[in-house]
């Protein structure tokens, strides 16, 4: 019995004059959604693929339609055998390795492959559009190999795993696990596709991969870093800092807006504090970088992903394959959209940010566990030498740390040819896309250290009280791991403050958000 789509009101509406947002692709990666087009979308559609056909139909080479691909683009092809190109094109290309994709990834994938194909440019049926439209709203996801592609002529081998399930070859996850894709098909009421010109060509071209890879990379980050302000704040404050270097007046000077943000939110985040008010007449003249250059730090962080968000956007809403159907023209160019050096260069940014995010964080750590510096028990537990507290907490962050400070290493400088050299350069954005998830994970255990290492100094310095914003962090804190009092197995709090970190709950504390 074929599968029924979702109900309208778990519906993900893509009008025709509306582009996605950054919200609508959040909920993508969070659950399950469907994409449906206006009349006008698939009349654009429509148009696009009669040009095609009729470019088929005549005697003019055109590259996708009746040519080879890649180096074999002067090798023309009879009209009885394109059904047979577009074919073999999916099945050749479908080479990936490595493990599946997560749901999540995509389903953004399909949601991007949709937008771009919906926009009359690519030269599909539409049949072909509300196949993708039937497999998105059914929650059958093919199962796409992680790794093998250099994100230049698109991201060829992980679209083709995609492309294959169209035409009932390779595997799908339906109801939660993966099948034949001829048995997912049958589930969901529809039957193998067989590819008009142009049609496996224009699946198989396209960064949406890359992208869909990236932003899910994007949305893990910005939960680290709305975390990673709230950690830094409650470190200062379980630190005796001060608050004085994140006075607006220092930061107007710098004219940089990320740097002023995060000081703005920093000082909401201490304002009241009863902790900060019982040192101000102290004598400690100046705090280690990682407390006091904060918003210069986690400023420039933030404008890397606000300049890396709004690149991924604008390629969430591009057309990326090739060759490209100007229908009101009667053309159709060759050209290269498909080369992701954007995607690229946005994930190498993200990377940079994210990897400065763990190191500043676990600094703090450091500070927190080091007795000389932060007047506290030595490793934040009392009676330590019997207990050693979080001494191995701050290797695991600092382990962390170097395994992200390699893994930032740009992808976009790096090339290597492909396809006899008509390839000759390539971004390297799917792998710089990829291993952003990994890296925000990372990222994420470092600051969730950091967390529970600041609501154990904070507790320290009971009965004083600090701010409403860090009392509440603490009690989110608290619900889900309690106070350290004597060693105990370590690595459960971690895990649970780590989905802390994930859940993005500790961003409802920042007033205003300086996300985008």
């Amino acid at each position: 019995m074929a599968s029924r789509a979702l109900t309208s009101s778990r519906a993900l509406v893509v009008p025709a004059e509306r582009e996605l947002d950054l919200a609508t692709l959040r909920q993508v990666a969070a659950r399950a959604c469907e994409v449906r087009l206006a009349r006008a979308q698939l009349a654009r559609v429509r148009r696009a693929a009669q040009l095609i056909e009729r470019v088929a139909a005549g005697s003019r080479s055109v590259y996708g339609v009746n040519t080879g691909f890649g180096s074999l683009a002067q090798t023309p092809i009879a009209r009885e055998e394109l059904e047979r190109l577009q074919r073999n094109l999916v099945l050749s290309h479908a080479a990936g390795t490595g493990p599946p994709l997560p749901d999540g990834v995509v389903r953004l994938v399909l949601v991007l492959k949709i937008a771009s194909l919906a926009q009359g440019h690519s030269g599909v049926r539409a049949a072909t559009v509300e196949a993708l439209q039937r497999l998105l709203a059914t929650q059958t996801y093919p199962c796409i190999p992680a790794k093998g592609s250099v994100g230049a002529s698109g991201d060829l081998a992980p679209l083709a795993h995609l492309a294959a399930v169209l035409i009932g070859v390779g595997e799908a996850r339906h109801g939660g696990r993966a099948m034949p894709a001829t048995r997912a098909l049958a589930r969901i009421g529809l039957a193998p596709l067989r590819l008009a010109p142009k049609e496996g060509l224009a699946l198989l071209n396209g960064t949406q991969v890359s992208t869909a890879l990236a932003l899910a990379g994007l949305f893990a980050i910005e939960a680290v870093f709305a975390a990673a302000l709230v950690a830094g704040a409650m470190s200062v404050d379980a630190l005796k800092g001060s608050d004085a270097p994140f006075d607006a007046r220092i930061h107007r000077l710098r004219r940089q807006p990320g740097q002023q943000r995060v000081a703005r939110a920093l000082r909401r985040l201490i304002a009241g504090s009863r902790v900060r008010a019982s040192h101000l007449q102290c004598a400690h003249v100046q705090d280690p970088y990682s407390l006091r250059c904060q918003p210069q730090v986690m400023g420039a962080c933030l404008e890397l992903i606000h300049q890396a968000s709004a690149v991924l956007l604008r390629e969430a809403n591009a057309v990326t394959d090739n060759p490209l159907v100007f229908e009101a023209d009667r053309a159709v160019l060759s050209g290269g959209n498909f080369h992701a050096e954007p995607v690229a260069f946005a994930a190498d940014q993200l990377a940079l940010a994210i990897a400065e995010i763990g190191s500043m964080s676990e600094r703090r750590v450091a500070l927190l566990t080091d007795a000389k510096m932060s007047g506290l028990p030595p490793f934040l537990v009392e009676n330590s030498g019997v207990n050693s507290g979080f001494m191995v907490a701050q290797v695991t962050a600092a382990a962390l740390v170097a395994e992200n400070k390699l893994l930032a290493h740009p992808a976009s400088v790096d090339s290597i040819p492909t396809s006899a050299n008509q390839e000759d350069h390539v971004s390297m954005a799917t792998y710089a896309a990829r291993r952003l998830t990994e890296m925000a994970e990372n990222a994420a255990t470092i600051v969730a250290i950091e967390l529970l290492a600041a609501a154990q100094g904070l507790e320290l310095h009971r009965p004083l009280r600090s701010s409403r914003p860090l009392e509440a962090a603490l009690r989110l804190i608290r619900a889900r791991v309690p106070r350290y009092t004597r060693d105990r197995y370590f690595a459960p709090d971690i895990d649970a403050a780590r989905r802390l970190v994930r859940s993005g709950e500790l961003s409802k504390l920042l007033e205003p958000q300086p996300l985008p």
